[in-house]
């Protein structure tokens, strides 16, 4: 890992092989923090080099004269010059330029994320959508140890929005790990609202006076979640706007790739040596199952063909109400019908409850060893099977 103060080069093609070249190019600003001008530093970047971008961008606070608390103790508030613009416009102007940079930089597939607060996130929203992004989710923080509001004339601030958004509208293909997310959530689908709290402790960076380092650094926990969500292990992920260097220390430990983009020379200081302490973790621990959809297609004539079900065998609902035969084209026959009715697992389970469709493999169940089993298990089952075979 290394800090450049002017960018990464961009290597000339070789031999006339531009995709070597513009490989070569995407390595070269790997697990790199480019200190200057994010706007500079993103045109710096090869086009479509990387797979998820992460923003924490100034929230334009716009904060009038010193905040103190009821006992007059001054509030850390963020009132530094970066976090300060001379209007709107001009606000609006500097979001346009790196929103249109990052743009430029992912690949057609990539996702971002960009936090803020009430302050600005509704004017990078609208921006982002002029710009043509396509919204996927706005995900709320929720905050379990908010700051209170100390002038007692607003509600407590309690909690920050991120949008997550695709470059473009229609986009397929996008990284999104729903089934490892909802078997960590006890097998529930998760929220847009996730709770979580501000970082404080021993995981809040400290300068030598034993001051916080920087006035909003966020929690890993927070940032493990969005990468977890939306990128998987080698993928290069972006934050133009590094900071105490959070993001990358996070891709670091989840074996993502990193490319930092920081102004302050002290901040990517303190950030490169954050990062350069994180051990990876073991990959096992981070490997994702295959998703249902990216499974090899099974169809249920296989597990008749495998032997993993017999012709002849009954089939039943849940609850053991509804019956059909397996038969040995890999179609089943409704029992109980008044005619004989025969087709798939799936036309059949539509048939029996009077739907208009069924995913047969979760209706039907086929009894083992006195117990009902789905038959989606012996799918499974088979697909491991292949899954050997195949190695």
């Amino acid at each position: 890992m290394s800090v450049v103060r002017k960018g990464a080069p961009h290597r000339a093609p070789r031999l006339s092989d531009e995709t070597f070249a513009a490989d070569a190019a995407r390595e070269e600003v790997r697990d790199r923090i480019l200190i200057g001008d994010c706007i500079e530093q993103l045109a710096s970047l090869p086009a479509q080099s990387v797979d998820m971008v992460f923003a924490d961008p100034p929230y334009n606070l716009q904060l009038q004269g010193e905040l103190r608390r009821p006992d007059d103790s001054r509030v850390d508030a963020v009132d530094d010059a970066w976090d300060q613009f001379e209007s709107f416009a001009a606000y609006d102007a500097f979001t346009r330029g790196w929103l249109e940079g990052v743009k430029r930089v992912m690949k057609p597939n990539a996702t971002i994320w960009v936090i803020g607060s009430y302050h600005n996130i509704f004017r990078v929203g609208a921006l982002m959508q002029d710009l043509g992004f396509w919204i996927l989710n706005d995900v709320v923080w929720r905050k379990a140890n908010p700051m209170p509001n100390f002038r007692g004339r607003r509600f407590t601030n309690a909690h920050e929005t991120m949008i997550w958004a695709a470059r473009d509208p229609g986009v397929k293909g996008y990284q999104f790990n729903y089934e490892m997310l909802k078997g960590g959530n006890e097998d529930v689908q998760v929220r847009s609202d996730w709770l979580f709290p501000i970082c404080t402790g021993a995981e809040r960076l400290k300068d030598e006076d034993g001051r916080k380092l920087h006035p909003t650094q966020k929690p890993e926990a927070l940032l493990a979640r969005v990468m977890l969500s939306a990128s998987k292990p080698g993928d290069v992920v972006l934050d133009p706007f590094l900071g105490s260097g959070t993001s990358a220390a996070v891709a670091k430990r989840l074996r993502r790739h990193f490319i930092g983009i920081e102004r302050d020379e002290g901040y990517a200081a303190a950030a490169a040596a954050r990062i350069e302490a994180v051990e990876p973790l073991p990959e096992i621990a981070l490997q994702a199952p295959p998703s249902a959809r990216e499974a090899p297609r099974v169809a249920f004539s296989a597990l008749v063909d495998s032997g993993l079900v017999t012709p002849g065998v009954e089939l039943t609902d849940a609850k053991g109400n509804v019956r059909a035969v397996v038969r040995a084209d890999g179609t089943i026959a409704l029992v109980n019908n008044a005619t004989l009715s025969v087709g798939s697992i799936h036309r059949m389970g539509a048939l029996a409850q009077g739907a208009e469709a069924c995913n047969g493999w979760t209706f039907w169940h086929v009894e083992q060893e006195g117990r009902r089993h789905p038959i989606d298990v012996l799918r499974a089952r088979l697909r491991a099977e292949m899954g050997v075979r195949s190695e």
